[in-house]
């Protein structure tokens, strides 16, 4: 009975010591080492690809992002379905219209959102919206009615806001990726944008807003895989410069 008993206690101290020391070296000296190394060989990786502008922090290059109209203070700018921008009651708990002082019915606020702010360069759709917390697909089958309409919806308010025909308008303009957070759009997308986004940046001249689009589109991955693309963000902040 004896000699069970001081085996069991001698089983369960070498477990005891196993599971300190596994905790220290992986749970402790290995992250520590792992992190090391990424900060001093791949810090710009390691830190997720940051963009910065001005000492500032602006976006992640990896990253999709909005570009949405904002107030003065960079806030998200809330339209109604019909365009007409409204404001968050005092209370936080409903909406009123902007001109006005209304209150929105319950279904009116239902349908409350952002708009694209036609200065930059839209990216593609995004079904998570852009929520990094909330990365993902809308898992729709290309058959589903819900989804068929939603796209051609899209198609419809793409072409309008670009000023083309809808024959021009390409897949990624109208499909949000499989994260939902891709930070790149296809040439074509990019191309049909130049026009409305030289004319809202006060007349800038065509020719050097599509010169910026050529600048910033990333080739093919080793030379054949996935396709041509621009990444939105580094591009938005080329045409900031430009239209300074």
């Amino acid at each position: 009975m004896a000699t069970n008993f001081s085996t069991r206690v001698r089983v369960l101290g070498a477990a005891l010591r196993a599971f300190l020391v596994l905790t220290v070296l992986l749970g402790i000296l290995y992250p520590l080492s792992m992190t090391g190394i990424a900060q001093a060989l791949f810090k710009d990786n390691a830190d997720g690809s940051m963009v910065a502008v001005g000492g500032r922090n602006v976006g992640s290059s990896l990253i999709g992002q909005s570009f949405d109209l904002v107030d003065a203070q960079g806030n998200p700018r809330k339209f109604d379905a019909d365009g007409r921008e409204v404001l968050a009651t005092a209370d936080g708990a409903g909406y009123t219209y902007l001109q006005g002082g209304g209150a929105l019915t319950a279904e009116q606020a239902a349908g409350v959102g952002t708009l694209p702010d036609p200065k930059w360069f839209q990216p593609r759709p995004s079904a998570a919206n852009y929520d990094g917390l909330g990365s993902g697909a809308s898992n729709y089958g290309p058959e589903n009615p819900t989804f068929v309409k939603l796209v051609a919806d899209r198609k419809a308010q793409v072409a309008k806001f670009n000023g083309v025909g809808e024959d021009r308008v390409p897949v990624d303009a109208v499909t949000a990726s499989g994260s939902g957070l891709d930070p790149h759009i296809s040439r074509a997308y990019a191309l049909i944008q130049v026009e409305r986004v030289a004319k809202e940046r006060g007349g800038l001249d065509v020719a050097e807003v599509r010169a910026l689009v050529d600048k910033h589109e990333d080739g093919r991955n080793i030379g054949f895989l996935g396709q041509e693309r621009v990444n939105v963000l580094e591009l938005n902040i080329a045409l900031a410069k430009l239209a300074r």
